[in-house]
């Protein structure tokens, strides 16, 4: 049942976060400029949980034994590329932001 839940939460978390990063912060961007300066940090934040939450995930599905585990470690391995790829982009668009001295 934790493997379930800790999934679970890993994939809604991850929904959120695109769901913020893709569609909600470009939609109100031009409306309010403060969501520049908070739409990257905010999705390396969340992607952080949701990577984390993956990991946890992974481990409980081996933990338990669960038959499934091979095919969820590879939906995992490829969602944390992602999420890892994300945070690299987030990163550099934060230091390449002009209000950025560096």
């Amino acid at each position: 049942m934790g493997a379930r839940r800790s999934t679970t939460t890993a994939i809604v978390l991850s929904g959120v976060r695109c769901t913020i990063t893709y569609l909600l912060i470009p939609i109100l961007t031009p409306f309010t400029g403060m969501l520049d300066m908070i739409g990257a940090p905010l999705s390396i934040a969340l992607s952080s949980v949701a990577i984390v939450m993956g990991f946890s995930g992974v481990r409980r599905f081996w933990l338990a034994d669960h038959r499934a585990r091979w095919a969820y470690t590879n939906f995992i391995g490829v969602v944390l590329v992602l999420l890892t790829v994300g945070i690299v982009f987030d990163i550099s668009t934060i230091m390449g932001s002009p209000g950025h001295a560096g």
